[in-house]
């Protein structure tokens, strides 16, 4: 063949063998009668035979157009069980869904979550990567994202669920070793390792601390929150992390500028998928609710 077949010009052959004129094909397929004979030349003009004998009384299949159609018999019908197929499998509640979130988030509020939905949808599957990388949506490393990010990625579609609020948090034994007119510059701090240096509350440090009075710097507001409970020194930790550990006082209320929105993201592609859907409409129902964030 000069050319590849085009599914087009063969959905347009069946549709004159089945329907018995070029009338009546025209009107199944919702075109006219000219694109109907237009591809039914391409077609004869690809394979360089001829397809049908152009009669007064109508088109006739010839030899080799009786040997096409039965090669293509139940093609049609095929191709509507793999759509249907396809189409079930994301209508169904059922499958794996990869979810990508920051240990932060994922240990204190995810996982009670995903323990809920699954309950209630056995036949999903959820698979979770923490860590600070952004995995690529895009290229589906992962299914659905949740992050926090005051400008979340523009290629992304989803809600913002609440508020991440930051606040300075000290051991209450650390506390009781400071003095009583004790101000930030007496404290010893714990603060953010260039890999978290874009951070508001690292950029605060940056700007208010000096450099020696910062006595241990981590690479994880995990292990941030941690060492503030371990008396190491004052941090600015994420209120969710501080108040699920026993032993921390806030010595400042949360800073408005310190604020980091919650996003429950998926790519475009995927947000009719009905297992995404309910998955993703199930964490932002309660995360927007949950008092641990700011609504």
């Amino acid at each position: 063949m000069a050319e590849p077949l085009e599914w087009s010009d063969l959905q347009v052959f069946l549709a004159v063998v089945g329907r018995g004129s070029i009338g009546a094909a025209a009107q199944a397929l919702h075109v006219n009668h000219s694109t109907v004979l237009r591809r039914i030349a391409s077609l004869e003009r690809t394979l360089a035979v001829r397809l049908f004998d152009r009669l007064p009384r109508g088109y006739a299949l010839t030899e080799r157009g009786h040997e096409l159609a039965a090669s293509l018999a139940g093609v049609p019908e095929q191709l509507d069980a793999a759509q249907r197929r396809v189409t079930g499998a994301d209508l169904a509640l059922a499958g794996t869904i990869r979810v990508t979130a920051p240990d932060t988030l994922g240990h204190e509020l995810l996982l009670p979550l995903f323990a809920r939905f699954q309950a209630q949808h056995p036949q999903v599957r959820l698979e979770l990567v923490t860590g600070s990388t952004f995995l690529n949506l895009t290229q589906r490393e992962a299914d659905v994202a949740v992050r926090g990010s005051n400008k979340p990625p523009e290629n992304l579609v989803g809600r913002r669920a609440g508020v991440i609020r930051t606040a300075l948090y000290a051991s209450r034994a650390y506390v009781r070793t400071l003095k009583a007119r004790s101000s930030e510059a007496d404290y010893r701090w714990v603060g953010h390792d260039a890999s978290l240096a874009h951070l508001q509350s690292a950029r605060w440090i940056a700007k208010h601390v000096a450099p020696e009075r910062v006595v241990l710097r981590v690479d994880s507001l995990v292990a941030m929150a941690q060492a503030v409970a371990a008396g190491v020194g004052v941090g600015w930790l994420l209120c969710p992390l501080a108040d699920a550990r026993a032993g921390l006082k806030q010595l400042q209320p949360p800073r408005a500028e310190l604020d980091t929105q919650l996003w429950v993201l998926t790519h475009p592609d995927l947000r009719r998928v009905a297992r995404i859907k309910a998955f993703t409409d199930f964490l932002h129902e309660h995360l927007s609710v949950d008092p641990r964030l700011a609504h």
